[in-house]
């Protein structure tokens, strides 16, 4: 029967593509309606263009979510080993970048990812429509989905529109409005993986050094520390560690503390003082530390001999715990992805289908589950995708 399906996905990103070609291939007729011209968008400019598709470390405890054991079932049903072995069949070059990230190779590349979940799709028979909006959702004895004008029917709904992060790449509060509108909860979202911004005392020091990156251990408030990169910007601070550690500021009054010399050995500026006394103070952290930064940070530029212990373990101390008190965040323009989404406790942690509204389904972001950054996000897209497609 025309505009009959047996689901209909919502959303051409990586966990509605992937949802779509799982239930495709197990012989399930699958119509995926993408309001953008063009499938995979956010998959494109991932990575730099290389698309960090999944990380070898995958574990649930790299997942922030109001249920932290929520992640647990998907993520065990389908491994970042599962999508590596379909990378391979593909062809698709990839490489270990660091920590565990996996990377396609070749400058564009992640459209070979994209070209992937696409063929996946066709070898399904999945029927995509693209620049397709959404114009009604209703349900009566099953999902009925006006688009572009003509009327699509399924017993499931697979709601994969994604969250509100990147809005210039279409993101909206669609599957959010949907799922309360199906009486599911959604916990309040919020950028994640984002640029933080600083109050105007911390940043008539840090501006001055935009452009300036060195390793860090980066901590928001209680949370966990993250060594990597930070950046330091004209608005505040960017960088891996500190996207890493932005996920951790549910408490908008969270403090950063950042370890400036984690390479460095406790107590090394005593220790210099003792085999380089007549070096300067500044030169020794700047052996650490950018020397723009050394600069900031250590305006006396004494030789050791001439600082007390006391004052080299002050200075020290603060080279180690540095805290700045965020102003904001840079929001979803800038955030890698949103944090909060559908509440976890609507749905089933097997199939992603909520309990109250059977037929439907919420997958990848717009979930309450959030990756760290490195492919993890990708990899929940994949595993929650897999859930869905395995059950409609």
């Amino acid at each position: 029967m025309k505009g009959r399906y047996d689901a209909i996905v919502l959303g051409a990103g990586a966990a509605g593509l992937f949802c779509a070609s799982v239930a495709g291939r197990r012989g399930r007729r699958v119509l995926v309606l993408e309001h953008n011209s063009e499938p995979g968008r956010k998959i494109v400019i991932s990575g730099g263009g290389r698309c960090n598709f999944t990380n070898l470390d995958t574990k649930p405890d790299r997942f922030l979510s109001a249920n932290p054991h929520f992640a647990k079932s998907a993520l065990a049903r389908y491994t970042p080993r599962d999508f590596l072995n379909l990378v391979e069949r593909h062809g698709i070059p990839y490489a270990e970048k660091r920590l565990g990230q996996l990377f396609c190779e070749g400058v564009g590349s992640a459209r070979r990812i994209v070209r992937m979940l696409l063929d996946e799709c066709a070898a399904g028979d999945v029927d995509l429509r693209l620049g397709a909006a959404v114009t009604r959702v209703d349900r009566a004895e099953c999902f009925s989905v006006e688009a572009h004008g003509e009327v699509f029917t399924a017993p499931a709904l697979v709601l994969a529109t994604g969250g509100l992060s990147i809005p210039k790449l279409g993101a909206t509060r669609f599957s959010l409005d949907l799922a309360e509108r199906f009486g599911l909860g959604v916990v309040t979202p919020a950028p994640a993986l984002v640029p933080v911004t600083l109050a105007a005392d911390d940043l008539a020091w840090t501006a001055p050094l935009t452009g300036v990156s060195t390793p860090v251990v980066a901590r928001a408030g209680t949370g966990p520390a993250f060594a990597e990169a930070a950046l330091f910007t004209h608005r505040g601070l960017s960088g891996p560690a500190i996207l890493q550690a932005s996920s951790y500021r549910s408490d908008s009054d969270a403090p950063l503390t950042l370890d400036l010399t984690p390479d460095a050995e406790p107590g090394f500026l005593r220790a210099a003082k003792r085999t380089r006394p007549k070096a300067g103070s500044r030169t020794i952290v700047a052996m650490h530390l950018p020397q723009r930064l050394a600069e900031a940070l250590v305006p006396d530029d004494r030789p050791l001999a001439d600082w007390k212990d006391a004052a080299l373990e002050a200075l020290e101390s603060r080279l180690r715990r540095l805290t700045l008190q965020p102003a904001g965040d840079e929001g979803y323009a800038k955030a890698e992805v949103m944090r909060g989404g559908v509440d976890t406790r609507a749905l089933s942690s097997k199939t992603m289908e909520a309990i109250a509204a059977p037929g439907l389904f919420v997958i990848g972001e717009a979930v309450d589950v959030t990756g760290w950054l490195g492919g993890y996000n990708f990899q929940w897209a994949w595993a929650s995708g897999f859930a869905a497609g395995s059950a409609v």
